[in-house]
Formats: structure tokens, sequence, C-alpha cells
């Protein structure tokens, strides 16, 4: 569809209030215009739901959006009816049948633009009937991290959106996320079977955002140091935390100084998480202490820090995270409290759901041995492992194309490898395992990494991202202390972001340089720091081009 640059700007202005578009969000749009699928990783605040929203107005036929969470389909939905942007609706657990039939109702007669569902609604043969004779026009994937097992919401009922697409009949896809790594990017791609993609990356920069790492030997002074921190910080602030038990013992303890805090964890009900993520963006609690499982969605402009009493799985999920504060542009601060022994729980999850060779080949067997289709469920029940070692057993099936996953959720053997034999596939599943798992425990050192990095900590958050930096920021705790490593670009043997191949691990992708060391993301074995004269002497990469 070709829509002039002016009436573009015109419809951004009239219907969004835009002086200008945000960077990317015009070359996304006229990238779906042109029925391009299209992955678009852009920093919240950037004006991602517009993407869709404007495309939505100007192709003929619906637009289906998936989204992870109840409250933010509905406030999308409030905020599309709200500004007269078209009709919109949404399809969720919390409507009763009624509610359910009449958005289906609009839709085939028309009178909606957007439907809103999660991804599970998917599971419901006669809903995606319905959708698919709707014939959508645009599908669009939000918070598009969830399908990745490298990002970190990994959400499993996402994996079955790219056989919803199929079923479908192939509507231009939209995935949007604002944080993801080249892995994370590679995956999205991957799972939503996006064909011949444009992806449109910008603005990992969160210039406002002061970043600092203090280190601890002993627990004890690293908690009273945090509480001594978050006492004296303008508020409001969120302090992560990696359990249940470290998120109310701080909350307690800083109830006991005298802030107003709350915890916010996974085992709490969900009434309770809604009471106390409402009393935070209404201001009456002034410190929020949570685990991971608080921030998607979540828009308060004001946050004045993140704090990390421990440390994150991963750079990507720090990244997430940290850039909960300052989303007003003012000046707020990320500081991890990190104490090296802390990356041990962290190691210990990484190793939980790993899968054996013999228990991947009884996964196979079970899914060839029924003439159809079988629910996941009922699979788990019939080889007897755990719900994760199922779960991985059938992703790492599904990745080597021995088994398809069903929109509905359910399994069976791949078209084509009905009645073939399958052990040289469940080899290769494990073996993809063995992969999987490696490369999460080096996601963890890089991690580590930042923590101990004597360079500038935007630098590094920044290349891990792909994205590269003229010079040190200046506003973070290294440049601050003057200890960054000087640039010395005649040491460098291969360009940031230039493919390479070692000698046993393959391919990879040079992520960053720090003095006498350099950081590659090798595609099987994950990210590996090198000495760069033992590099350059002993020829250990080689440039791979683009492959």
């Amino acid at each position: 569809m070709s829509v002039t640059p002016q009436r573009l700007r015109e419809i951004g202005r009239e219907r969004f209030g835009y002086e200008a578009f945000h960077p990317g969000q015009e070359e996304a749009i006229r990238s779906l215009l042109e029925h391009r699928d299209t992955l678009a990783v852009m920093p919240t605040g950037a004006g991602k739901s517009a993407i869709y929203q404007i495309a939505g107005l100007l192709l003929p036929g619906p637009t289906v959006v998936v989204s992870p969470l109840i409250a933010l389909q509905r406030d999308q939905v409030e905020t599309i009816n709200a500004d007269d942007i078209g009709e919109a609706a949404v399809v969720n657990s919390t409507l009763r049948q009624s509610e359910r039939e009449e958005a289906f109702e609009d839709l085939e007669a028309q009178r909606l633009e957007f439907l809103f569902l999660a991804p599970e609604q998917f599971a419901h043969h006669q809903a995606l009937q319905r959708l698919r004779e709707a014939t959508p026009s645009l599908f669009v994937v939000d918070e598009a991290h969830c399908i990745s097992e490298w990002g970190h919401d990994f959400r499993p009922d996402y994996l079955r959106l790219g056989a919803v697409v199929e079923e479908l009949g192939q509507p231009t896809v939209l995935a949007l996320t604002a944080t993801a790594a080249p892995p994370v990017r590679q995956e999205i791609v991957e799972r939503l079977r996006m064909r011949d993609p444009r992806v449109i990356v910008r603005g990992f920069d969160r210039p406002n955002l002061w970043l600092g790492v203090q280190t601890f030997a002993d627990e004890d002074v690293k908690r009273r140091r945090l509480l001594e921190r978050v006492a004296a910080a303008e508020k409001p602030g969120i302090v992560y935390a990696a359990t249940h038990r470290h998120a109310e013992e701080v909350a307690s303890a800083l109830r006991g100084q005298g802030v107003r805090a709350a915890f916010y964890h996974g085992g709490m009900t969900a009434h309770q998480r809604e009471r106390v993520q409402d009393d935070f963006m209404a201001d009456r609690v002034e410190v929020i202490v949570a685990t991971i499982a608080f921030g998607m969605g979540v828009d308060k402009p004001n946050v004045r820090f993140v704090y990390h009493y421990d440390v994150s799985d991963s750079v990507d999920s720090y990244y997430q995270e940290i850039g909960r504060a300052g989303r007003d542009g003012q000046p707020a601060q990320a500081l991890l409290f990190y104490r090296p022994e802390d990356l041990v729980i962290h190691h210990f999850f990484a190793g939980g759901g790993q899968v054996d060779l013999a228990q991947v080949e009884r996964v196979a067997k079970a899914i060839q041995e029924h003439d159809g289709p079988i629910d996941p469920v009922a699979l788990r029940e019939e080889v007897g492992l755990s719900p994760s070692k199922t779960g991985t057993a059938l992703s790492r099936l599904e990745e080597v194309g021995a088994i398809d996953i069903l929109p509905d959720g359910r399994v069976e053997v791949a078209r084509g490898k009905r009645g073939q034999d399958l052990a040289p596939m469940a080899a290769a599943a494990a073996a993809a395992d063995q992969h999987h798992h490696q490369y999460e425990r080096s996601r963890i050192e890089m991690m580590r990494g930042y923590a101990e990095a004597l360079d500038c900590r935007r630098e590094y958050l920044l290349n891990y991202f792909g994205q590269e930096i003229d010079d040190p920021c200046g506003y973070c705790d290294n440049c601050a202390a003057g200890i960054v490593v000087a640039e010395d670009d005649a040491h460098k043997p291969f360009p940031l972001n230039s493919r390479v191949r070692h000698t046993a691990w393959g391919k990879g992708l040079v992520e960053r340089y720090e003095g006498d060391k350099m950081v590659v993301l090798f595609d099987t074995v994950g990210y590996k720091t090198l000495a760069v004269d033992v590099v350059t002497q002993n020829g250990l990469l080689q440039p791979a081009g683009g492959g």
C-alpha cells in the first residue's frame, strides 16, 4: 500500500498528537504497509503501539494483537477507544461467554479493527477458526521477547504463535519488544516463522540513567548499605531481589526505617499483587521490593531509582529491569549491590529442566506412537517426566524439526517425518539442549562481566545489545572514577558486530573489547572472553562474513 510521507505525518499528528515520529516508527509503519514482516526493538515510550495502530487503520482487514497480560490488553483497548482510533475489544479468561461472543460477532461483522488476546486463547479451536474466517491483515506480537528462551520473560504459550500465523493464512507479522539482544532477535524471527523480516533496532541508550555497582564480600554489610541508600534516595523507587524471602525481608527492614515499602512476588495471590501495584502507581507505596514477577507493562514515569539487592540472571534481564527508572527523561539511578557468590543461585537455576538423550528419546518415541496429536499434559503423564523436562524436550525436538507444535498447543510428529526413525533427531535435540545450557551459563558470566567491568558500564551494556558508543559515557561510576580502559583501535583485530569463525567453536559475533580482551558471542557455545594477543598470535579467529 502506497501512502505518502506527508499523509503518514498527518495521521500521526491528527490521531496521536505527534509533531514528529519517534526514531524507527515511520520505518516500521512503511514496512507493514509493504506487507513485510517486521521486528521492531524500541525503548518504552518510543510509540511502539502507534506502529500497529496506524498500520491497522490503513490496511484492510482487522488487526489481531497478542499481549501477555490482561491489564496491558485492557489499557490498550481503553486508550484506542477513548482516542477514537478505531473499535477495539479484548478476549481473555476474565470475560463471560456472552462478552466473548459479542467480541467475535463484532469482528465477523467488520465492526472491530483491533482484537486483543492472550496467547493461551489460541488453544480454543473455535476461537482460532473464527479468527481465520475474519482474515486478519496484521498479526501483532507485543512483548515478543516472551517467545524466546533467551528472553527475560519466556512464556511457553508463545511457542504456538508461529503455527497460529500459518493457520490464519500468513497475515503480515509485527513483533514488538523493548529489549532484545541479537540471540533473542534471531529466536523471535525463527519462532514466529517471519518471512524476510525487516529488523528495526533503535535507541538502547538511556543517557539519563546513572549506572553503578557496589561490590561486597559480606551479605549483612550489603543489606545494611542497601537500606541506607534507599532511605536516603529520592522516591519512588524499585528494589529487585532474587527470591520471595529476600523481597519480604528487605521490605520489612525498610518499613522499620520509616520507608513506605511493600513486597511483590509470584507467591502472592493475583489480588494481593494488583493491590500492591496500584498502591505503588498511586504513590501510596514509596518503594516496591520485587522479584522479576513485577515490571512487565508497568509504566510509572517518575521512578527515580532501580536498585538490585541481588544480581540479575543476565544482562537482558538487568537492562529491562533498570529501564523502568527515569522514563520521564529526568535523572535516575541504576545501582547493583553485587556479591560474586550471589551468581550461584542463577547457575543452579540454569541447570534446571536439563534433559539427557534417554529422556528426549522417551518423549520422541511416545509422540511417534500416537496416530495423531497429543496434549502435552497427557504426554507428560505418559513419559513420567517433570513439566520442565517435558517442555524442554518438546522445545528441542521442535527446534531440530522432529515435531510440530500445533496452534492449540498439542504436539505431533512433524510433517514428512512420520514413519522415520527419530533417534538421530532425538540425539540432535539432546545435543541442542547441552548447547542451550552452556549458552545460559555464558550469559550469567556476561552479567558477572558487567558487575566487575573496569570500563564504561554504558558501553558494556550497549555493546551487548549490538550498539556501538563512540566515547565513554561520563555518567557511570567507572567514568566518574577515571578507571575506564583507554581505547586502542590498533589492538582490535576485528570490528565490533563483525562475524568471525573460531577453530573449535564455529561462527560468532564480536561483541566488545575491554583492554587486552575481547568478547565473542558464538552461535553454539554462547559468550566467550578471549585474550586478543592469543587470538592474533595463534590465528584463533578468522572473518566469517554475514552467515
